[in-house]
């Protein structure tokens, strides 16, 4: 007993890390396993939080005299049968825990085999080539399979059941019909990902030769230093200005978490949507007073502030929603409510990585992290509120004119485009190792698996490459 216990003791006197969790499982399954877990745990813990979230809402409003409680309120599900369902319900073999196993436990599989069945490849390639070449074979076929499991569960969303004719007979029979777009996110998060290994490494390269030559000039540098926040803003633009102007062009995740970060009042972004197709036109009666006539009831405003034909431009205090008519109390109102709301979602996920090895330090981390996160989400929805009000109000009128003409160009698109414009450069409060993760937003099955081959055969040959904390998370679960 004594001599079983002197390697841990020893370990433990050194200082050295404890035991792994997956020290018992054989090399080739590790990542198996570990990418397994990894992808059960994201499926379940924010729908578990979500539960939680759920159940103290309830609790609140039990405790409450309002309308909302009683038989108003729609019949909600067991909390043990909800905790049940979101369980059970991450184990299904057609969804995202299995599908990281089947990605990463094959990829590692497929190697192995090929590496065996190719025991004597041409002597024309050298080692490492072969090494390279049979890893980017060995991901790209898990990478097909996976996403075929992935697309071969329907979904509401993606499917449609259409009556399709009989020439002979009256009945028609019913045919179920698959659309794309389901796994899309994924598949553009693999080719932007690819894209960043493959362009990074070469410019890696012409920085290393530039160095090394004296060739290396400032604005190569701060090209290198905005490059991650410029194409967070470019994406960022082209999002919310799909998601004000377009919607329907957006996955209806986009849009229902912007909508609920935003808090806007769906009237005012129906005025500038009509503003841009001119059917609402400042100085004309063209039918459109009541769209905020009515918001002109609720907060109790003058009725004219609605009408456009009487007020160019209606008022930026309808913008704000309450706030009232200055601009900068606005944008000051929207970062507190937008931190505080981020703040709440942010927290408890960063406490939840500290819980598992709790301290101080961890701690001191963990409640900066959620705080830089949540202002950099309030600053973002500051900056979009705040661009709107430069240019319908602080800026614009100066360099467009007041006339009737001018609020109708600044109002019919310009407002807006600046506020998607400013959005994104809230980026710059972010971690700096947080930008380069999310500055990264056909034939789907191809694009995705030759795109997750170049990034897990860069994660295993050069690791630094796959930048960001995907790059960490994906170097852990590969690892032998």
């Amino acid at each position: 007993m004594t001599s079983s216990l002197q390697p841990r003791s020893a370990a433990a006197a050194r200082g050295g890390p404890p035991r792994k969790w997956d020290r018992s499982i054989p090399p080739s399954l590790r990542p198996l396993v570990r990418a397994y877990a990894l992808g059960y745990a994201s499926a379940v813990v924010p729908r578990l939080f979500t539960l939680v979230l759920q159940q103290v809402t309830t609790a609140r409003r039990g405790r409450g005299d309002g309308p909302d409680n009683g038989a108003l309120q729609p019949p909600r599900e067991p909390p043990v049968a909800s905790l049940q369902r979101i369980l059970r319900g991450g184990l299904d073999p057609q969804r995202f825990p299995t599908f990281c196993a089947a990605l990463v436990g094959g990829s590692t599989l497929f190697e192995i085999l090929l590496r065996r069945l190719c025991s004597r490849p041409p002597g024309s390639l050298s080692a490492a080539a072969r090494k390279r070449l049979t890893r980017w074979l060995a991901t790209f076929t898990a990478a097909c399979l996976s996403l075929k499991l992935l697309q071969s569960k329907a979904s509401p969303g993606f499917t449609e059941t259409v009556a399709a004719g009989d020439n002979e007979t009256s009945s028609s029979t019913p045919e179920t019909i698959n659309y794309a777009g389901r796994t899309l996110d994924l598949s553009l998060f693999a080719l932007t990902r690819a894209l960043d290994v493959i362009i990074g490494e070469l410019w890696s390269q012409r920085r290393t030769r530039g160095v090394a030559d004296k060739q290396w000039t400032n604005f190569e540098t701060a090209i290198s230093n905005l490059a991650d926040p410029t194409m967070f803003a470019a994406s960022c633009a082209l999002i919310m200005w799909s998601w004000f102007y377009y919607p329907s062009r957006l996955p209806r995740a986009y849009n229902k978490w912007i909508d609920s970060a935003a808090s806007v009042d769906k009237r005012l972004i129906k005025a500038l949507q009509r503003c841009r197709t001119k059917e609402l036109r400042y100085g004309e009666d063209t039918g459109q007073a009541s769209l905020l006539q009515g918001m002109c009831l609720e907060y109790k405003w003058p009725l004219q502030w609605g009408d456009p034909a009487v007020a160019v431009p209606f008022p930026c205090e309808v913008v704000h929603m309450g706030c009232g008519p200055s601009c900068e109390y606005h944008a000051l109102s929207r970062f507190y409510r937008s931190f505080r709301w981020s703040l709440f979602t942010y927290l408890p996920l960063n406490l939840l990585l500290v819980a598992r090895r709790p301290s101080f330090r961890k701690l001191k981390s963990a409640l900066l992290s959620a705080a830089r996160s949540s202002a950099f989400l309030g600053a973002f929805i500051t900056f979009f509120y705040y661009g709107v009000c430069l240019a319908r109000t602080r800026i614009g009128p100066h360099l467009l004119g007041r006339d009737t003409e001018a609020r109708n160009r600044i109002d019919g698109g310009l407002c807006v485009g600046t506020g998607c414009f400013a959005c994104g450069w809230s980026i710059m409060l972010e971690n700096p190792g947080r930008r380069k993760d999310m500055a990264l937003f056909w034939r789907e099955t191809l694009v995705f698996a030759a795109s997750t081959a170049v990034v897990f055969t860069c994660a295993l040959e050069n690791p630094k490459r796959v930048r960001g904390v995907f790059g960490n998370v994906l170097n852990t679960v590969l690892r032998p």
